[in-house]
């Protein structure tokens, strides 16, 4: 039971990529707004301003971090050869160099694959040592729909790889949502993190402070890998990972203002302003659907009969001619795709605002590869007399399988 829990917030945290995330900089000084402890440090976004802020800590233990959303920076590297993303320095004069190497660079990880994540900041922060490192998440459980805490004494690590070799040493706590995190349930939390009885009272405050960041600021995620106490008995935050709730944007307008718009992929920023939920994949046969259980559906099915999906690109209710001629552009950017397969259904969508989206589409853009159509839901009658009559090579049908076997059909893999 334990093992699949963990197995179950494991991916909600890696689903927290399609929500804001922040740069750690940011999560900081967030942090350390609602009284959890953090290093103390600043950004800079030029290297003089990486010398200015190493001077201003006036000690020579620090560390430079380059700022770019992905995990695995300390052994990335970068577009221009350097290696090395996190580097513990000693002087202004360091951090001013480092910070030369890192800055408007690509810096590339496991996670960013080739294309990289420009580093658009640098954070240098006081080096602080470690007694322990313990783990502590904050998620929302999907089958007790409450929050969970996710802890554990092994932290400075990947936590999926402590939970596939010792799922005992991940614990979790779910939190009542009308009661929050109490006393004695944030000392129980405390209590398994591997600290000193002198640091437990002040890690129980801080699994209390971070509920209320939860909380508070709509988060989908709150992760703090390491969770440290210090020599002295301090418990510090040595490094975040915020999520926070896309649909709370109008509550959390300052949070969202710190969005660093050159993290994410231009494209999938362009279909976030027409309302489209656009992400890339590897495959050849584009996808447009309306509902993110459809789309997944509709990936599932292309691979049944031997195809592989390009994209997943959710239109919700927002499917009018605009926007799905918004959504070939997109696709048809993709110099991989070589057909196109359009699922819509449902009655909050009108069928006959698809069929003239996809006609004017299909005209606009001169297509030259298939295009199969299935339709269902309002207007679906008049949508059919439009395609039918629009004279364009377009495959329409009203069931899913036979329409999914077609476009495969038309479009083999290379």
């Amino acid at each position: 039971m334990l093992s699949r829990t963990i197995a179950r917030a494991s991916r909600s945290v890696a689903q927290q990529k399609r929500y804001l995330s922040l740069h750690e900089y940011r999560s900081a000084a967030l942090l350390k707004s609602f009284g959890v402890g953090v290093p103390d440090g600043s950004a800079a976004t030029t290297p003089q301003g990486a010398f200015d802020a190493a001077k201003a800590l006036g000690t020579n233990e620090l560390v430079i971090k380059a700022q770019a959303l992905t995990g695995g920076r300390g052994k990335g590297h970068f577009d221009n050869g350097f290696q090395g993303g996190v580097q513990l320095i000693s002087s202004p004069e360091e951090a001013k160099d480092l910070a030369e190497k890192m800055l408007n660079h690509k810096l590339i990880t496991k996670q960013t694959g080739a294309a990289g994540k420009e580093v658009t900041a640098v954070y240098v922060v006081e080096r602080r040592d470690a007694k322990t490192e313990a783990y502590l998440a904050i998620l929302m459980d999907r089958a007790s729909q409450t929050p969970m805490i996710v802890a554990s004494a092994q932290g400075g690590m990947d936590i999926e790889g402590v939970a596939a070799k010792d799922p005992n040493a991940i614990k979790t706590f779910k939190v009542p949502l009308n009661e929050g995190v109490s006393d004695s349930l944030a000392t129980d939390i405390a209590s398994v993190l591997g600290y000193s009885s002198e640091a437990i009272p002040e890690a129980a405050k801080t699994v209390q402070n971070l509920y209320n960041v939860f909380i508070e600021k709509d988060c989908t995620q709150v992760e703090i890998n390491p969770l440290s106490e210090t020599p002295d008995h301090k418990v510090l935050a040595m490094d975040a990972k915020l999520g926070f709730d896309d649909n709370a944007s109008f509550r959390q307008q300052e949070v969202f203002s710190w969005r660093d718009p050159t993290q994410e992929d231009p494209q999938e920023r362009e279909a976030a302003e027409y309302g489209l939920n656009f992400i890339k994949l590897d495959g050849n046969i584009a996808n447009i659907v309306n509902g993110a259980g459809l789309a997944m559906a509709t990936m599932d099915i292309i691979k049944l009969y031997g195809g592989e999906p390009a994209n997943f690109l959710d239109c919700g209710g927002t499917a009018t001619p605009q926007t799905i001629e918004k959504a070939f552009e997109l696709i048809l950017s993709d110099k991989k795709v070589n057909g196109i397969f359009v699922n819509i259904f449902g009655g909050i969508v009108r069928c006959d605002y698809v069929a003239e989206g996809l006609i004017a589409a299909t005209k606009n853009f001169k297509l030259d590869i298939p295009v199969v159509v299935r339709l269902q839901g309002t207007n679906m009658a008049k949508a059919k007399e439009l395609i039918e009559n629009s004279g364009l090579k377009l495959f329409a049908f009203e069931d899913l399988d036979p329409a999914a076997e077609k476009i495969v059909s038309l479009a083999p893999k290379a």
